[in-house]
């Protein structure tokens, strides 16, 4: 059977790995994006409610509706990086389900955490291990594996933990889970 294109010139080869670097390069800097987002604002929120306790405030879960913003930006970003996709790999399908499949039990977890009175920070820390240890496979990013283990770990810990100080346990998951392999990412991303 006869070939049906012709063989690569060496300098088409070349072309051609060099669109892939930058192509990786491009999703190493989206991916750092989305945990450097949510990174400080979910650190915020865990601080800032913290903070909220400690002062009595009565309704320190009003700090969370700084996500909604987050949750804005996400989406918007996320629905213009999928129009202008040149490339979209298998692995980045995968990536995308996964967390699409993390907001939703986000979303359900806050929709029906009145049903065990609104005790979320050991589940959600728990629920955010698997997503980020998955990101970190796919990306071959072994911070953010270690990353998502610091989420299990948190998480555990917050199941034994009084309610404030259950946001200092969060507040340390994201910093190891979040914060710190974002912006290892986005050094990475530079020097791709």
């Amino acid at each position: 059977m006869e070939p049906t294109a012709n063989p690569m010139t060496a300098q088409e080869s070349l072309d051609l790995i060099t669109r892939m670097i930058r192509q990786a390069q491009h999703n190493v800097r989206q991916s750092s994006f989305y945990f450097l987002l949510w990174g400080w604002v979910v650190g915020l929120a865990h601080a800032g409610a913290y903070l909220l306790i400690l002062l009595n405030y009565p309704r320190p879960y009003l700090v969370w509706l700084i996500t909604i913003p987050a949750w804005l930006v996400t989406f918007y970003k996320s629905w213009r990086q999928d129009r202008t996709a040149r490339i979209v790999s298998h692995f980045d399908h995968i990536n995308w389900a996964l967390w699409i499949g993390f907001g939703i039990c986000i979303f359900t977890l806050i929709a029906f955490g009145y049903k065990i009175n609104f005790q979320l920070n050991a589940v959600i820390l728990l629920v955010c291990a698997l997503p980020t240890s998955v990101t970190g496979v796919i990306l071959r990013f072994k911070p953010l594996v270690w990353g998502g283990v610091c989420f299990w770990l948190c998480g555990i810990a917050s199941f034994l933990l009084p309610a404030s100080w259950q946001h200092l346990a969060g507040l340390v998951a994201i910093v190891s889970g979040y914060l710190v392999p974002g912006y290892m990412l986005r050094n990475r991303s530079n020097n791709v």
